[in-house]
C-alpha cells in the first residue's frame, strides 16, 4: 500500500455497532504508512472507548469542538487531510452532511475539509433502503463525495440483507486505489459525451427522451479524478459536473452534439459516447408555434446523425472508443452487432426494464461486451460506481495495447 504512505487520514467515527470495525480499520491504515486523526461522535463513544482510538493512532481523540477546556480546530483539521473517511457512517450522520448541519466535530470538520471525502455506512436494511437515505446518498454524491458500498449479510436486527459497513480491508483498498490511480490517466485527452438531445418541433416544443446525464457526468468525473484532461459534451438536463476540471461544452440538438464530437474527437485518446441521443428528428421545424387544430398531427421524421459510427470511421489507431448500447430485446446480440459495426473498442449494454438500471436511476446494471467476444458482467451499482470500473476498462485496454507494440 505504498500509496498510502505518509498520508493524512481523518477517521470519523458514529454511532454504531460497525464502530469495532473502524479499529481495525485505523490499525490497518497505520501499518500502511499513514497519520490518522480520529473523531468520534458522542453516540460513537457508547460503543468503542476513544481511549482505544488514542492508543492506536497515537494522537488524541476529538469527540467534540469543546473538549478539556481546549478548542478542537474544526478548519485545522480539514486542511490537514489528504482524505476523510468516515466509517461507520450512520443514517444520522448522512443526513447532516447531506444537508449542511454542523452540530459536532464531526460533521464541522465535513464543512471544512477541502480533502476528497469517503462514507462508508453502516445500518439496518430497511434503513438503508428507505427513500430518504438514499436521496441523502445521492446528494452526498452530487457534492464529490465517495461512497463505498455497503455489504451484505447478518445485520444488529437479525435481518439479512445490505447495510452492513464495507470491511476495513475494502475500505483500505477503496483508498489505496483512489490515490494510486488518480494520475494514472495524467496526459491523455478525454472526450464524453453525456445527457438527452431535444430535436426542435417548434420554437415551444421538441422531441426527446428520459435521460438525465447521470452516467455520463459520473463518467467524466472518474477520468478527471485519475488525472485525465475531460471534455464533457452535454445535452439538456439538471445534472452538472462538480469537478472544475472538467471542460463543459453545452448542446441541445443530435447535430450540435455530433459537431462537438466532431471538433474534440481528433486530439482525444479515449472517447465515451454515454448519451441517449434522438434516433430520429421533425424533417422540418416550424418557424411559429404549431396551434392545436384538428384531432392529429402527422410530423414526418428522418434520422439524425449517428454519431458513433461517424467517430468509429474516423478513428485513429491508438484511440479508445467507448459506446453504450440501451437494449429492451436481444440484448448482448444488438449490442455485439453495434459494437463491431460502429468499430468501438468496447460497449457497455444496460437493460431500462431492470430495477434499478437505465434513465433517471442513481444505480446502473451493466455489461461490457469487446469485439474478441470477451464480456464483463456487473450487479446492480451506483452509477459513481459503474463509472470506475468503465474506467478501469479503459485503462486495461490501453496497457494491453500498449504491450502489444
Amino acid at each position: 500500500m505504498t500509496s498510502l504512505r505518509g498520508k493524512n487520514i481523518i477517521l470519523g467515527v458514529s454511532g454504531s455497532i460497525a464502530a469495532y470495525k473502524a479499529v481495525y480499520l485505523t490499525r490497518l491504515l497505520i501499518k500502511a504508512g499513514c497519520r490518522v486523526r480520529v473523531i468520534m461522535t458522542p453516540s460513537a463513544a457508547d460503543f468503542v472507548s476513544p481511549l482505544t482510538f488514542s492508543a492506536i493512532s497515537r494522537n488524541p481523540v476529538a469527540t467534540d469542538i469543546h473538549q478539556n477546556d481546549e478548542w478542537n480546530h474544526h478548519v485545522e483539521w480539514g486542511l490537514w487531510a489528504d482524505a476523510f473517511v468516515i466509517a461507520p457512517a450512520t443514517a444520522h450522520t448522512l443526513a447532516r452532511c447531506a444537508h449542511g448541519l454542523a452540530s459536532d466535530m464531526l460533521t464541522a470538520t465535513y464543512l471544512s475539509a477541502r480533502c476528497p471525502v469517503f462514507f462508508a455506512p453502516a445500518m439496518d436494511l430497511d434503513m438503508w433502503q428507505h427513500p430518504s437515505t438514499q436521496e441523502n446518498v445521492s446528494r452526498l454524491q452530487s457534492f464529490g463525495n465517495f461512497m463505498i458500498d455497503v455489504g451484505e449479510g447478518e445485520l444488529a436486527s437479525g435481518l439479512v440483507g445490505p447495510g452492513r459497513m464495507a470491511e476495513p480491508e475494502v475500505i483500505l483498498e477503496y483508498l489505496h486505489n483512489y490515490f494510486h490511480y488518480r494520475e494514472d490517466f495524467s496526459g491523455l485527452k478525454v472526450l464524453v459525451n453525456a445527457g438527452p438531445t431535444r430535436e426542435a418541433v417548434d420554437p415551444v416544443r421538441f422531441i426527446g427522451n428520459h435521460a438525465t446525464g447521470k452516467m455520463g457526468v459520473a463518467i467524466a468525473e472518474a477520468f478527471a479524478g485519475r488525472g485525465a484532461e475531460v471534455v464533457l459534451v452535454l445535452g439538456p438536463g439538471t445534472v452538472l459536473p462538480q469537478d472544475d476540471r472538467i471542460r463543459v461544452e453545452y448542446v441541445v440538438s443530435a447535430d450540435d452534439m455530433l459537431d462537438a464530437c466532431l471538433k474534440w474527437f481528433p486530439e482525444s485518446d479515449v472517447t465515451v459516447l454515454s448519451a441517449a441521443v434522438a434516433d430520429y428528428k421533425p424533417a422540418e421545424v416550424a418557424e411559429r408555434k404549431i396551434k392545436k387544430k384538428d384531432d392529429q398531427l402527422t410530423l414526418q421524421l428522418v434520422k439524425t446523425p449517428d454519431i458513433a459510427a461517424t467517430l468509429g470511421a474516423q478513428k485513429r489507431t491508438g484511440q479508445c472508443l467507448v459506446g453504450f448500447a440501451l437494449e429492451t430485446d436481444d440484448e448482448e446480440k444488438n449490442a455485439t452487432d453495434k459494437l463491431r459495426r460502429k468499430n468501438l473498442d468496447m460497449i457497455v449494454l444496460n437493460n431500462p426494464r431492470e430495477v434499478g438500471a437505465g434513465f433517471g436511476h442513481d444505480t446502473n446494471r451493466v455489461t461490457f461486451l469487446f469485439p474478441d467476444n470477451k464480456k464483463q458482467v456487473f450487479e446492480l451499482k451506483t452509477k459513481t460506481a459503474v463509472a470506475k470500473d468503465i474506467v478501469d476498462a479503459v485503462r486495461q485496454m490501453i496497457d494491453t495495447h500498449a504491450k502489444s507494440k
